[in-house]
């Protein structure tokens, strides 16, 4: 059975940098995008980036270009989140997931519902 377990998150001053892991595990299955959301209290899932898996082509939330980056380690079958600057609006529960098939436009993978598999979450925290 496919898991995917992140991992990375806690408590943090605004400004400092935190990165998020999640690793698929439970046997291999093919994946052809991973992507984070997140959810803060009261709100909506929202969409924070994407990464295609084999070419590793990127995908970000305008809100988020430029503090933070998605990146893949192929061999280790983990996606990383890194969030810099990080400020008390970045509060919520970050998830990961994955989508098995392959995306015609890469702009469809903000959309949550295209997903196959999802992690059940990491807390990070952000005090002003």
């Amino acid at each position: 059975q496919v898991q995917l377990i992140e991992s990375g998150g806690g408590l943090v001053q605004a400004g400092v940098s935190l990165r998020l892991s999640c690793a698929a595990s439970g046997g291999t299955f093919s994946k052809n995008a991973m992507g984070w959301f997140r959810q803060a209290p009261g709100k909506e899932r929202e969409f924070v980036a994407a990464i295609t898996w084999t070419s590793g082509r990127t995908l970000y939330a305008d809100s988020l270009k430029g503090r933070f980056t998605i990146s893949r380690d192929n061999a280790k079958n983990t996606v990383y989140l890194q969030m810099d600057s990080l400020k008390p609006e970045d509060t919520a529960v970050y998830s990961c997931a994955a989508r098995k098939a392959y995306v015609t436009f890469i702009s469809s993978l903000t959309n949550g519902g295209l997903y196959d598999y999802w992690g059940r979450g990491t807390q990070v925290t952000v005090s002003s």
